[in-house]
């Protein structure tokens, strides 16, 4: 929505102030509803103050299963794509698709057509979103594939849930066990400290390893927020470039469990998303580039391209995948299976089937393992600081029991 500032006059005299419309002509329009002729008319330009800031996409997945699901049966309902657009902009719970939609709206009044109108906005609706839209609109079956859709989100949704859910809780464990040792580090161990140099003897290797530490952390700890700042910043910039990100999500696609885990939670999302494309007729070339878009992983996306080159060329889709170490052979016989005999989209669709039915058994049993082992890590921590502390403390009242 733009903000414009305009100068008009109505009964009562001069009038100044700012609308929001998606559109000059728009804005003129809704003045002119209000009784208001307009003189002039000028777009306020955006500043940092009033600019909308968002990270990723403003709209949640499930936001979006339930607007495709509902745009669908009101479709089927015989209710006008206008018209539904506007219900819909008006019952949404998601303030930015609400926004949206009321844009789309206008557009569609204008003659523009659906998918026209969504592409104007890829911050919400992505590529494959798009271009199934134009497929629905192409073969008169909008309604079919909006629910199509709204089937693939929430699949995506669900698989994405589960992998959130493994990796969560090792990370907030790790959070916490850090956040416990700093505050050891630098609440606790300092008020032994003058004890211990009283003692005159030696201390054990433990206690001299700990204290050294808590002193680091006392005088650099500002260096150490920084290197966190620092290392957030560089793996943000790393993931916005490809050529930065292959070589990152190459080493989290090797990393022990885990990268096994992202693996298949990657490869579930590409069969779906090629499922979801061939079977609403977009065409395969085509469709294997919204795939290299929307994969989120640059390992998978390079292999994309490279039976995207191969197809293009006369040869296999399935060729570069048979060499590459992370397509599984499993995924790249099915598709060959499906070349051969013209089914392709149920192929997919299994291989996608079989790979979040995988997600969903290994982050079960990665929160049966992860849960005991992080419990051993902290207790480690805390006790190997402990044991640092009280060793000395032991000893001294060894010797003033033998005094």
């Amino acid at each position: 929505m733009t903000r414009f500032k305009y100068e008009g006059r109505d009964r009562s005299g001069r009038k100044r102030g700012v609308i929001s419309a998606p559109s000059k002509k728009e804005a003129m329009m809704r003045l002119k509803n209000q009784g208001i002729r307009v003189i002039s008319a000028e777009e306020v330009p955006e500043t940092l103050l009033t600019k909308e800031i968002t990270l990723g996409n403003p709209v949640k997945l499930q936001q979006m299963v339930v607007f495709l699901r509902q745009f669908s049966t009101l479709l089927k309902a015989g209710v006008t794509v206008v018209d539904a657009t506007r219900i819909l902009s008006a019952q949404t719970s998601s303030k930015a698709l609400s926004k949206v939609l009321s844009e789309v709206e206008m557009e569609l009044k204008e003659g523009i057509p659906l998918s026209e109108a969504f592409a104007k906005h890829r911050k919400i609706f992505e590529p494959l979103f798009i271009n199934m839209l134009k497929a629905g609109e192409a073969t008169g079956s909008l309604d079919e594939t909006l629910e199509r859709l709204g089937d693939h989100y929430e699949k995506q949704h669900t698989t994405r849930q589960k992998v959130i859910a493994a990796l969560s809780y090792p990370a907030v464990v790790g959070i916490i066990a850090i956040g416990v040792v700093i505050f050891l580090l630098l609440a606790v161990v300092p008020t032994f400290v003058d004890m211990f140099a009283d003692m005159g003897s030696e201390l054990p290797l433990i206690t001299r390893i700990v204290l050294g530490a808590s002193e680091i952390v006392q005088k650099y700890w500002y260096v150490l927020v920084l290197l966190v700042i620092l290392g957030a910043a560089g793996i943000t910039l790393i993931r916005r470039k490809k050529e930065t990100k292959y070589y990152l999500d190459y080493f989290i696609l090797r990393i022990p469990v885990f990268g096994s885990l992202i693996q298949k939670a990657a490869l579930a999302r590409m069969t779906r998303t090629f499922s979801s494309l061939f079977s609403s007729s977009v065409p395969i070339l085509q469709s294997m580039v919204i795939l290299e878009r929307v994969v989120e992983n640059e390992v998978i996306a390079r292999v994309i391209k490279e039976s995207r080159d191969s197809l293009e060329s006369g040869g296999s889709l399935t060729e570069p995948m048979k060499d590459h170490w992370a397509i599984p052979p499993l995924v790249s016989h099915m598709i060959s299976i499906g070349e051969e005999t013209g089914s392709l989209d149920a192929m997919l669709s299994k291989i996608a089937d079989f790979y979040e039915k995988e997600v969903e058994h290994t982050t079960d049993q990665l929160k049966s393992l992860i849960e005991p082992l992080m419990i051993v890590v902290l207790a480690g921590l805390v006790g190997t600081i402990v044991t640092a502390i009280m060793v000395p403390m032991f000893e001294m009242f060894n010797n003033v029991q033998n005094f």
